[in-house]
């Protein structure tokens, strides 16, 4: 895997990395340009599919596999083989200008392209739970020329996709190609997180409590909190437990993570109070100190990047342009729009002091005093806490 810095990836140096096992051939293959959008009797226009990206949850998959699937059956019979496709987990086909195809049936070696949520030195082994997105698919001991088209099929989490580029510029452009891969890839390792952010009903109900798929949780206690959420189960119990987990070394680790921003940093004195009175158990002081710092960090980062200051909602909206500008644009783990969703409905809910939000702990309502007693808990504390690293991995 690599980070989310730089571009084509390569081997380390002082590392040993290859393919598992060299491509299969084909020799005179047709040239193929794309795949049909819709059926056409002979001498009929037809809209030819050249580029696309597509996973077996969506309609269309299976027949565009099955066609895929057979021009490969078709063209091994002329070698004498017998491949089927559905039987890989990972298929590459590349097909050159010459009209050579190079197959890798699960042998062409694979790298992720990921934003970690800790420092990662080369050659160390890397969790699950240290990656906050995946930006990219890449095959980087693979060689790809301009003129080159290529296909991938590949089978997630008991999902397929699949992907082409069927180059009509005669400019493949490559990035894009593994940008795709790693949406489809995203697609179907998170399916469950997708399909519970796409129901706004659902997502609407688990943002009244103040949970999000926050990027410090997700691989951990997110798994824990959507569970019971699903059935409507009641989260005190486990949510006792998730602020147990923060102790002073997760804590530590997240500041670590924040400092090294220029924005945070700016405010490490009242950062630091506020993380301090949380690992103390003292929530109120905890909210009062960093809800309504958000903004002022968010600040510090608009002025460094116009020379001027914004208000809230331009604030918000610079964070989650922040986010999609590293990640390549929505929809990836960072899940930035559903993130604009929480920041506006429950962190900066809008304020009615007439119509006050009973046990919620939003920047205006701590902001004029008007969050009750009983709002200020260490749970609510600790979403805070989330909120400002999320944040800290947008900005």
């Amino acid at each position: 895997m690599q980070d989310d810095e730089g571009g084509s990836p390569h081997p380390l140096p002082g590392m040993i990395a290859g393919n598992l096992g060299d491509p299969i051939r084909f020799e005179e293959v047709e040239d193929i340009i794309g795949f049909s959008a819709s059926a056409a009797m002979e001498g009929q226009d037809v809209k030819i599919i050249t580029c696309w990206g597509i996973t077996s949850d969506e309609p269309g998959f299976h027949r565009l596999a099955e066609s895929a699937g057979n021009m490969i059956r078709a063209w091994s019979e002329r070698v004498q083989m017998a491949i089927d496709v559905s039987s890989y987990k990972t298929v590459l086909l590349v097909i050159r200008p010459d009209k050579t195809a190079d197959l890798w049936l699960d042998t062409a070696a694979m790298s992720m392209n990921c934003i970690t949520t800790r420092n990662v030195e080369a050659g160390t082994a890397v969790f699950l739970s240290d990656i906050g997105d995946v930006t990219a698919m890449q095959f980087p001991c693979v060689e790809f020329g301009k003129q080159d088209k290529v296909l991938c099929l590949m089978r997630e989490a008991w999902g397929f996709a699949l992907a082409f580029d069927m180059n009509p510029s005669g400019q493949l452009d490559m990035n894009a190609f593994e940008r795709e891969l790693g949406r489809l890839y995203r697609q179907l390792k998170y399916r469950h997180l997708y399909e519970v952010v796409a129901n706004c009903e659902s997502l609407d109900r688990l943002i009244a409590q103040g949970w999000f798929p926050f990027v410090e949780i997700l691989h951990k206690e997110f798994g824990g909190i959507l569970g019971l959420h699903e059935g409507g189960l009641d989260l005190t119990n486990f949510e006792t437990e998730i602020v147990a987990s923060f102790d002073q070394k997760r804590l530590d680790h997240m500041l670590s993570r924040w400092f090294a921003k220029p924005h945070f940093a700016a405010k490490e004195a009242l950062l630091r109070e506020g993380v301090e009175a949380f690992a103390l158990g003292r929530p109120i002081t905890a909210i009062k100190i960093l809800v309504t710092e958000i903004e002022g960090i968010l600040n510090v980062a608009y002025r460094a990047h116009t020379g001027r200051a914004g208000k809230t909602k331009t604030l918000l909206a610079f964070a989650i342009e922040s986010a999609e500008k590293r990640t390549g644009g929505p929809g990836t783990l960072f899940l930035t729009a559903e993130f604009n969703r929480y920041l506006l409905n429950y962190m900066f809910a809008s304020y009615d002091p007439e119509n006050l939000t009973e046990g919620a702990v939003s920047r205006h309502l701590v902001g004029h005093g008007d969050a009750g007693s009983a709002s200020y808990t260490m749970v609510k504390a600790l979403q805070v806490i989330l909120t400002l690293d999320q944040l800290a991995f947008y900005t």
